[in-house]
């Protein structure tokens, strides 16, 4: 039986606007094994990981837990857990790490704010820091949510960490199982599928050099899946890769046909027309589940505004 996975690589199902939404990513290191709902089924206390699902609820933060590639043993011993919070929003871009004894501790933050693009109560809280090492590359491994993160994600991060990518964690959950493997690179929140190892090595040398690469991207977190698609898009036809230089200014429209306005720091400022489209023929969203036709994003128009367009529309 075919794998979700190799049924959307052979159809060759788009990767364009399938990125999770998140403005910001909270991430907890919780060694041991993960559940399909790792935040009540792991060894992280599931009072605790539900009180946290509730406070997220509607703030634009996301919660996953994260742990080093690797055997997955947990003594249940109170050793320090590594914790960060990422923004993604453009222009407000951050990544901040701490640790902890008491994951108890994270009840404290303000997620809303947090949600926002507001680092304090990270700081306050768990006294957090402006992360000063190489960027995160979070590949997606929790093979009880679906069989191909595990087969093809646990692999990928194991030639990452052993080739030196400091960065590396496994994740819970990125969305897209049949995109395997799937990866989210921080601090810009951009996600990748059917990545390989020296695909995501260029993906990061990029990230340190301030600029984005398109190829296998998923979009960027911070938008809405319009909006991931509208961006890449607009990237492509510009020829621009600077991290940072465009932002999704408004979506107008509903589904299934959006009209994305997005602008560039040096003021230029893009029309692009997306429609949802479904992805034929038929095939499993996930393993194990029944055929269907995935949604897609599909890029209509990209047009450039001129300047007194610009003016009356703004």
């Amino acid at each position: 039986m075919r794998t979700c996975t190799t049924a959307s690589r052979q159809l060759d199902e788009p990767l364009s606007g399938t990125a999770a939404t998140a403005r910001t990513w909270l991430l907890i290191e919780q060694p041991g094994p993960w559940g399909a709902k790792a935040l009540t089924s792991s060894h992280l206390d599931p009072a605790l990981g539900r009180a946290l699902e509730a406070a997220a609820e509607d703030t634009g933060v996301r919660i996953a837990l994260i742990r080093r590639p690797g055997r997955h043993a947990d003594c249940g011993s109170t050793a320090e857990r590594r914790v960060y919070a990422a923004h993604t929003t453009p222009g407000n871009v951050w990544l901040r790490s701490a640790t902890t004894r008491d994951p108890g501790q994270l009840l404290g933050l303000d997620l809303a704010a947090l949600g926002a693009g507001d680092p304090r109560s990270f700081d306050e809280v768990l006294q957090g820091r402006p992360h000063t090492g190489d960027p995160l590359a979070l590949v997606c491994t929790n093979g009880k949510r679906d069989r191909c993160c595990a087969l093809l994600g646990r692999p990928l991060a194991a030639e990452l960490a052993a080739s030196g990518v400091s960065g590396t964690w496994e994740v819970t959950h990125l969305g897209g199982h049949r995109f395997s493997p799937t990866v989210l690179v921080l601090p810009y929140g951009y996600a990748y599928g059917r990545t390989e190892a020296h695909a995501v090595k260029e993906v990061l040398q990029g990230v340190r050099e301030g600029r984005i690469v398109t190829e296998g991207c998923r979009g960027n977190s911070a938008w809405e899946r319009p909006g991931q698609a509208a961006e890449l898009a607009v990237r492509t036809a510009s020829g621009e890769h600077a991290a940072g230089a465009l932002t999704v200014i408004r979506t107008d429209g509903a589904a299934p046909r959006w009209e994305v306005t997005v602008g560039h720091s040096d003021g230029r400022v893009w029309r692009v027309v997306v429609a949802r489209g479904a992805s034929l023929p038929p095939r499993p969203e996930s393993c194990g589940s029944a055929l269907g036709s995935p949604a897609r994003m599909d890029v209509v128009a990209v047009r450039q505004l001129e300047e007194t367009s610009v003016a009356v529309a703004c």
